[in-house]
């Protein structure tokens, strides 16, 4: 039974109209990777390229990395950090950037490709007609169809978490015209075998170290070793496959085929040594591939809707620039026709909102389909990557890009694809507490700027703008606090934050030091990758000094979660817990420089680059909660003031940053110019002039692609239509109402467990509904504009507020399809 209907006929038919497609399209086969189509189910994942003559799906696995577990300790570690915080105390910030050196952790390890599975049709010859590819998000589906001569194909591909395969059906609308070869191959060493005319099965291993990767030598065999198996079921009378050299099939003169991939590796969490694993990637692989011999396609299909779906429609959102909603299926069947491309490259005149929320969409598919329990954390490039050295060793970089990875999980109704983050960090606590011990003499545990399946923890590059950054096991912590506020679960705030958070602490307090202004500092300290003009050097450059912004906005967020846990706990008289009570007053504040931006370092440096694509001394605004336009407007000031002086140029991810802080300023003017700047479309290859933009599959551009900014789009998104603490609600805090003046958005969450819907027309609030499944009876505060109520939300019912926030109906939750 479906909730009492919206008031008002636009609101209606927008909400009616709720199903309108979502889809990423494509005229022509892909010509790069980042024109493929990704597919996954949280840890396998493939590019559908959808070739015509050959068919490519780049395959790829969350658990295959170079390298194994590694010693993130160095005895060496407390003599060097010394000497740079002498030198640091002495206002020698060149040679304490040069010192720091020694502080150098070793590298990090590689994601790597799994390996491509080919098709080869044999009509190469052939032309071909009506070519359509396209990614339905609505399905987690991509499907591609065209004509040679009067027959038309079809092929269908989806990545399935309930049996743990890739499907791909190949189909003709006349019989017995289905036939190719098909092969699996490689770039990491490995071997293929086809153990009969319906299997192939691929084993390989990972480099043990990444330097192999750089010097073309022969792989190590104590690597990660994985396996792939491909299996095939055909259809038609006159259907038959045969093998080829013992390692391809041939198919031919099929009505249909259906191939079902799934791999496995020997990898057995980040602190066991691959030869010492005892798991079988083989094995693992059939056991999974067995599951699903017998299972039709519709079966697999049904069972894969079913599980995305339940995730994926949670939360739904309509926006629309014109009030004559009766045009929308006009203006619909016109975007259908046209590329994603062609809509991304025509957004500047049209400002359509309808690839708004596409892209606020995809970044939900996106993590979906790249982290679900019992899965890898999201890494750079989520799960998809065809490099065996991918930019960035496609790691999870601690400083911005992991944390922004899963901003929209909370807000955005997908609190279960955090859990690997959570896994992550408890692995980074267990080497962290090592590394804090050793490197730093310190209690605790700590982490640092770039990580990777092993959870390293130590420093990762010699340059101290990377190298001299503890902080990144502390923002990773924040996402805890996050978690407990928006779900109210006690038990996991008990037996998983707190310990995490407590260990977190421990090493803050320690690594706090004494300074010369009577406070606690921080010393060494960096703001990400960002560099300044030391005093009387006459411009030379350094990047250590003492308590950046961020430094402390970090610490003091992490001990404010501390406390407010152990009130929720009853663990308030610890001995923790007072230490920090008695340090939060002892932290610098957050200093306004003399050209009225927030002061990114502890003094006012010149800064040589004014436009750096970090905004690391804005933490405190966003993600962060210690700085509100309610309780302080002059520091809000001065972050817009920040944010006016970097500028809206940057890479994908420094955008959607900008823009979630504008939405925390209230300005939704300038959250909105953050998506016109986003949303441009990025030519493929190396040669791109600009920062940021899309690619033709809507993956976000550094460049060269990076997903993070996928995801901060759509958290930023998130935030301009609900803002939330424990005790209260902000409705439609940052909507550019000019641009879309009517909108329905469906299941965003509150802190406080709490799910919202909100309707608007006009640019104004129209109704807003508003239930808690699970916690007891509170008080909440509502705010739309200027107005506030206060609201009694009882766990069970829902509750209809009209424009004035009027309470105008209550019914219960057990009544709704929600």
């Amino acid at each position: 039974m479906a909730p009492p209907p919206m008031d008002g006929d636009r609101i209606r038919a927008m909400e009616d109209g709720e199903e309108r497609p979502l889809k990423v399209v494509f005229a022509s086969p892909a010509e790069h990777f980042t024109d493929a189509a990704p597919i996954g189910n949280g840890s396998l994942g493939a590019m559908v390229w959808g070739g015509v003559a050959s068919e490519k799906l780049q395959l790829n696995l969350d658990t295959l990395w170079t390298g194994l577990p590694g010693n993130y300790t160095d005895p060496k570690a407390p003599a060097a950090l010394a000497a740079v915080r002498k030198f640091v105390d002495d206002g020698r910030f060149v040679d304490a950037t040069s010192a720091a050196s020694g502080l150098y952790g070793g590298p990090t390890e590689v994601y790597q490709p799994l390996g491509d599975m080919n098709l080869e049709f044999g009509t190469s010859s052939q032309g071909y007609s009506s070519y359509k590819r396209e990614l339905d998000l609505h399905t987690a589906t991509t499907l591609i169809t065209f004509n040679i001569g009067e027959v038309q194909y079809t092929r269908e591909h989806f990545c399935s978490n309930p049996h743990q395969v890739i499907v791909t059906r190949i189909s003709a609308d006349k019989s017995g015209h289905v036939s190719f070869m098909l092969s699996l191959n490689s770039k990491l060493n490995h071997r293929v075998h086809a153990t009969n005319a319906n299997e192939i099965i691929m084993e390989g291993t990972c480099p043990v170290q990444r330097h192999v990767l750089q010097q073309h030598e022969a792989n190590d065999a104590t690597g990660i070793g994985f396996a792939a198996v491909l299996s095939l079921q055909m259809g038609g009378a006159a259907a038959k496959s045969s093998v080829l050299n013992d390692q391809n099939l041939r198919i031919d003169n099929a009505d249909w085929v259906l191939l079902l991939v799934t791999a496995a590796s020997s990898f057995n969490g980040p602190l066991v040594n691959p030869s010492d694993s005892k798991l079988d990637p083989e094995s693992a692989a059939l056991r999974t591939l067995n599951m699903s011999r017998n299972v039709t396609f519709d079966q697999l299909k049904a069972a894969h809707l079913k599980n995305y779906q339940g995730l994926f429609h949670r939360v739904s959102l309509r926006l629309s620039q014109a009030p004559a909603i009766e045009k929308t299926s006009l203006k619909e069947a016109d975007e259908a026709i046209k590329t994603t491309a062609e809509r991304v490259n025509s957004f500047r005149s049209n400002e359509d909102p309808s690839l708004v929320e596409l892209l606020f969409q995809y970044g939900r598919y996106l993590l979906i389909s790249c982290s679900r329990p019992g899965t890898q954390v999201s890494n750079l490039q989520g799960i998809w990557n065809q490099d065996l050295a991918p930019a960035w060793q496609s790691a999870p970089h601690l400083n911005i890009n992991l944390q922004m990875n899963y901003w929209p999980t909370l807000p955005c109704n997908l609190s279960e694809c955090q859990e690997p983050l959570i896994e992550f960090i408890s692995s980074l606590a267990v080497n962290g507490a090592k590394t804090a011990k050793i490197n730093y003499q310190a209690s605790g545990w700590v982490s640092h700027h770039v990580s990777d399946i092993w959870a390293k923890s130590s420093a990762f590059n010699e340059d101290a703008k990377y190298a001299v950054w503890p902080m990144g096991g502390a923002w990773l912590c924040t996402h805890l606090w996050e978690h407990y506020k928006y779900l109210l679960d006690k038990d996991f705030l008990k037996n998983t934050a707190y310990p995490l958070l407590e260990g977190c602490a421990l090493f803050l307090v320690d690594w706090l030091t004494e300074g010369p202004r009577g406070l606690l500092e921080t010393n060494p300290s960096t703001s990400p990758e960002h560099a300044f003009i030391a005093p009387g050097t006459g411009g030379q450059q350094a990047s250590v000094s003492y308590s950046t912004t961020m430094d402390i906005s970090i610490i003091r967020e992490i001990f404010m979660a501390v406390v407010s846990s152990a009130e929720v706990l009853g663990k308030s008289d610890t001995a923790l817990v007072q230490e920090i009570n008695k340090v939060l007053p002892r932290l610098p504040p957050i200093t306004i420089a003399k050209d009225k931006t927030i002061m990114e370092w502890a003094q006012d440096f010149e800064d040589p680059e004014v436009h750096h694509r970090h905004l690391s001394h804005l933490f405190g605004l966003y993600p962060g909660h210690t700085i509100t336009m309610q309780t302080n407007p002059e520091i809000c000031e001065a972050i817009a003031n920040s944010l006016r002086k970097r500028g809206e140029d940057g890479p994908g991810w420094s955008s959607t940053w900008k823009m979630a802080l504008w939405a925390r300023l209230l300005n939704s003017e300038n959250a909105y110019r953050m998506i016109l700047k986003l949303i441009t479309l990025v030519p493929p290859g190396d040669d791109v002039q600009f920062e940021g933009g899309l690619y033709t599959n809507l993956w976000t551009a550094h460049p060269p692609f990076q997903i993070d900014a996928n995801f901060g789009f759509t958290a930023a998104m998130s935030e301009m239509l609900l803002q939330s603490t424990l005790t209260e609600l902000y409705l439609l805090p940052a909507l550019p109402r000019e641009k879309w003046p009517e909108g329905c958005v469906k299941g965003l969450r509150g802190r406080g467990d709490i799910t919202v819907n909100i309707c608007w027309g006009k640019g104004e609030l129209q109704e807003a509904v508003v239930w808690s499944k699970n916690r007891n009876n509170s008080v909440l505060l509502l705010h739309y504009g200027e107005q506030v109520v206060v609201v009694t939300v009882e766990a069970g019912n829902v509750y209809k507020f009209n424009a004035s926030l009027h309470c105008v109906e209550t019914w219960s939750l057990d009544k709704c399809a929600f």
